[in-house]
């Protein structure tokens, strides 16, 4: 009841703001506004989020209005229009997220900005991030895959999405601090639960809920944080890691970024980095278990390069985890499938003409990424899973697991090393089995099987880890 007097109140401010700033002359694309105040809210959420944009595309077509979470919504279904909002006319449309959200990530995060200081924030993560800088984080990583595999074997089941957002978790927090002194990680890692629980709950203040909650949390984070860039300003060394680059940084007039500056757009590396990594990495497992075949496919290509690391008793390499072709399919293919960031959140800052039609000032644009995924006319019988499909590069603008243009998430190489990483060591030393026959996907809000898809995971025995399959590749 709560969330539905949320959405209401939500929607009736919208509305009334909408309806003051109605001066724009031109002609709306084609769709429905749905009820007074309201608008197809309810119906977006009484079934799947995908069906209901997916229904509105095959009525409308490939721009469409509809009037959503409070807000009159423009969207747009094709490569080129995606490409028009994110890329040729960014400057036309700016990052919008509800300012609740916003405050527990940070207002200074660089996903909140367009223009110099989102460009020199988005510099300095890339820089961080950079593939010369990935090569170091190899063996880290790694260690942190095979002590979780390690903690999930045995006879208990195993929430898969929960477990791999702790991995996500440590593999942001090496990418950010390098190696943490572990009260300090374990402090972090404490509020920011607190924080994650709280941040898709309903916006209230009210003492025990779990916004308040995560609320505080959020306050504890930021002095962890001031405590742990003080300390490291105090070292002065010249540490690669994202927070180096930030202590680092300076502007051409020679400032620097305040602690507050560098504390949110930490929280806001660390926000990025986990749910969706995690629910990638959680339908890569749920679609290789699916497909026994492929697997096995996969565990051929993984077993050459484990044989030739005796057995896993060497470390991966980098140009090691630059040679799975295969299992890099793999991965493309269950971004496509999967579509973790199935659409995105832009406002036109003016009224904006495109095919024809207005955009008004202040509408919402959401660019599709799952429909675009999922149209026949980019992939065929995309209902499929089929990692071949990737022997050939897509066609410009119809695949965007990790967006687009200058918003487009600049730790995408992180993600799939990460991803490469895990799937050596599972496929190599464990096997897993799903439990319960359930199928389908739950929203919290990035899509992931149904209970997080849970499952046990068994050391594989040393007759198991033959190769059991002689293909060297997927055809």
């Amino acid at each position: 009841m709560l969330m539905h007097a949320f959405l209401f109140l939500v929607a009736l401010s919208c509305y009334i703001f909408i309806k003051r700033n109605r001066n724009f002359t031109g002609k709306l694309p084609p769709g429905s506004l749905g009820w007074p105040y309201i608008g197809e809210t309810l119906q977006l959420y009484s079934q799947d989020p995908n069906l209901f944009f997916l229904n509105k595309q095959k009525r409308y077509g490939e721009i469409f209005k509809t009037h959503i979470l409070g807000c009159p919504s423009i969207m747009l279904a094709s490569p080129e229009a995606a490409r028009f909002v994110l890329v040729n006319q960014a400057h036309l449309f700016k990052p919008t997220y509800p300012k609740s959200k916003e405050n527990l990530i940070g207002p200074l995060a660089l996903f909140f900005h367009q223009g110099e200081y989102h460009t020199r924030l988005r510099k300095l993560v890339q820089g961080s991030l950079s593939l010369d800088n990935l090569r170091r984080f190899v063996p880290d990583i790694e260690a942190i895959a095979v002590s979780a595999l390690e903690s999930w074997a045995g006879s208990h089941v195993i929430n898969t999405f929960r477990e791999m957002k702790k991995l996500s978790f440590e593999v942001g927090i090496l990418a950010i601090f390098g190696h943490l002194e572990v009260n300090k990680k374990e402090q972090l890692k404490e509020n920011y639960s607190i924080l994650d629980k709280g941040y898709n709950s309903f916006p209230t203040k009210l003492p025990g809920t779990p916004y308040k909650k995560a609320f505080l949390a959020r306050k504890r984070l930021q002095e962890i944080l001031k405590e742990i860039i003080s300390g490291r300003k105090e070292k002065r060394l010249p540490e690669k890691d994202l927070l180096g680059c930030m202590l680092n940084s300076k502007d051409e007039k020679g400032g620097i970024l305040s602690d507050d500056q560098i504390a949110d757009n930490i929280i806001g590396v660390l926000f990025a980095a986990q749910d969706t990594t995690a629910s990638a990495l959680t339908w890569i497992l749920k679609y290789l278990h699916d497909h026994p075949k492929l697997l096995e496919i996969v565990k051929a290509e993984q077993q050459v390069i484990y044989e030739l690391n005796d057995k896993g008793n060497s470390h991966l390499t980098w140009a090691q985890t630059r040679n799975m072709p295969v299992t890099y399919k793999v991965i493309m293919e269950s971004l496509r499938m999967a579509s973790i960031i199935s659409f995105t959140f832009r406002e036109a800052v003016t009224d904006v003409k495109y095919k024809g039609y207005i955009i008004p000032k202040g509408w919402k644009v959401m660019p599709l990424f799952r429909n675009i995924h999922h149209n026949p006319e980019f992939f065929h019988n995309p209902q499929q899973f089929d990692p071949s499909r990737f022997e050939v590069a897509p066609k410009p603008n119809t695949f965007m697991p990790f967006g687009s243009g200058v918003h487009a998430c600049p730790g995408n190489e992180l993600a799939k090393l990460e991803m490469l990483i895990m799937v050596h060591h599972v496929v190599t030393r464990y096997r897993w089995k799903v439990e319960g026959s359930e199928s389908g996907i739950q929203y919290g809000p990035f899509p992931i099987p149904i209970h997080g898809l849970p499952a046990r995971f068994q050391k594989q025995s040393t007759q198991e880890k033959r190769i059991t399959c002689g293909a060297s590749c997927y055809t």
